[in-house]
């Protein structure tokens, strides 16, 4: 995992043959040697005398994720049913994982992994970690596809992310469906533009609109009115957008006003702040020419908009979008 911190796991499991600490043996050389993770196991400390208790203790304390492998004798030693004298270490290190979870159930569910190897089940899993109503992982084979889930457990990625949200329609979702949209960013050309306006992914609100029109302007210059205008020609029937200030912007707490002209008549004038974004749904019945205004007023201002003849003034640059702007028919 290069340029990150190798996850540090620690095995805990019983001798119950061995064939199976064998196999358990396998298991943690093919993590650490194949996988790269940081992977610690009893056998491989058996190089001088040692306090088994306390090197338990650093184990279980150490470890990023703790990985339980399932078996009769371990599910018996950590659920109370063998008599003291046998497999004192299991018996030791499941009192500690029992108390973890006692602590902090969410936090210890997310780290203590119990593991099926090939020939055992689920049965095998102490009823302290709940086999059936909790994640558990089986390995039938020590390769890629065996581990894969066990793998995306421990490093929080998973095959099958969730997608980023999109835009929330609202009462049309359904319409949505059935009728003609275009998308104003880059569906239709444009007919004029500020000079700092552009098409591209906008993220607003924790939103990521993929066809979005988007003012920042450079360092040194700003404009008072970023706008683009659009020829329609009469043939289409409403307008929905949310325009919004970036989440990225480097003043997060300014405000953006937001103005639609229809056939050289100014709409009412929207204003959103970061974290603020507005949605914005107007009829476009029989328009010929649609304007998309957008500006950062100066402060203490009333919702206004500048002209575009005054393009380029000192001040502090917007950095707003209109996210996917779209038309219907």
């Amino acid at each position: 995992m290069p340029g990150q911190e190798v996850p540090r796991l620690f095995i805990t499991y019983a001798h119950d043959s061995p064939e199976h600490k064998d196999r358990v043996r396998d298991f943690a050389e093919y993590l650490r040697v194949r996988i790269g993770l940081d992977v610690h196991l009893d056998q491989w400390y058996d190089n001088k005398r040692r306090d088994w208790s306390a090197w338990a203790i650093e184990q279980l304390t150490e470890a990023d994720f703790v990985v339980v492998i399932a078996s009769p004798d371990y599910k018996r030693r950590a659920d109370g049913a063998a008599p003291a004298h046998e497999g004192r270490g299991s018996q030791f290190e499941t009192a500690i994982l029992r108390n973890d979870l006692t602590k902090d159930l969410r936090a210890a569910t997310e780290r203590i992994l119990p593991v099926v190897l090939h020939g055992q089940s689920a049965e095998d899993v102490p009823a302290f970690l709940n086999a059936y109503s909790t994640t558990r992982f089986h390995v039938e084979a020590f390769s890629a596809e065996g581990v894969a889930e066990l793998i995306a457990a421990i490093t929080g990625q998973g095959a099958h992310p969730m997608p980023e949200r999109g835009q929330w329609l609202g009462g049309r979702a359904a319409e949505s469906h059935t009728e003609d949209r275009v998308l104003l960013a880059n569906g239709l050309p444009w007919l004029a533009s500020s000079a700092r306006i552009r098409s591209g992914t906008a993220q607003i609100n924790g939103v990521s609109y993929a066809d979005s029109i988007v003012l920042r302007p450079g360092s040194g210059t700003v404009e008072s009115l970023g706008f683009v205008d659009i020829e329609l020609g009469g043939g289409y029937r409403r307008l929905t957008a949310v325009a919004g200030v970036l989440d990225d912007a480097d003043e997060p707490f300014q405000v953006g006003d937001f103005r639609v002209v229809l056939d050289g008549t100014p709409q009412a004038v929207y204003r959103a702040a970061f974290g603020t974004p507005v949605a914005i749904d107007l009829d476009l019945t029989d328009v010929l020419k649609l304007r998309l205004e957008m500006c950062r007023p100066d402060p203490g201002s009333t919702p206004s908009h500048a002209q575009p003849g005054n393009s380029l003034r000192p001040g502090r640059p917007p950095e707003l979008a209109w996210g996917n702007p779209s038309l219907s028919t």
